[in-house]
């Protein structure tokens, strides 16, 4: 029997680089997460912009769209958690990106540790979406 190998295009795997469009996205969302600031994150995406979150509320279970949305997820977050997001990990491709990474602080005033893996999909190096998948899920904020 012969074996063929296929290369289906093999994605890049580094332990952390900001240097490429899914550390820069990665950066980007931190920083919005951590200190509310949003601009650079929203200069990064796309006209059609959306997202998925697994937030316990009914506002939050279908996709979201567009740059405000973004904004009042990030609002409504860091009412109740304080944290800081330290990326593992990350896996990309022209065309996506994945960053497992460690969320660590408060959530409404009690310890909070997670870890977390967001998948961004881009398009001409800008964020069309991201997906974001957690470890342990939450129950209520």
């Amino acid at each position: 029997m012969m074996r063929v190998d296929i290369d289906f295009g093999k994605p890049h795997t580094t332990a952390w680089d900001v240097n490429t469009t899914c550390g820069r996205a990665f950066e980007a969302f931190r920083t919005a997460f951590e200190y509310g600031e949003t601009a650079d994150f929203l200069a990064l995406v796309t006209d059609d912009f959306r997202f998925s979150v697994p937030l316990p509320y009914d506002d939050w279970k279908e996709p979201q769209f567009g740059s405000q949305r973004f904004i009042e997820l990030v609002q409504f977050e860091r009412e109740v958690l304080q944290v800081a997001l330290t990326p593992q990990f990350q896996l990309f491709d022209s065309q996506y990106g994945v960053v497992v990474f460690r969320a660590e602080g408060l959530l409404s005033n009690h310890p909070y540790h997670n870890v977390l893996t967001v998948v961004f999909e881009f398009e001409d190096e800008r964020i069309r979406s991201f997906h974001e998948f957690v470890w342990m899920p939450l129950k209520n904020y």
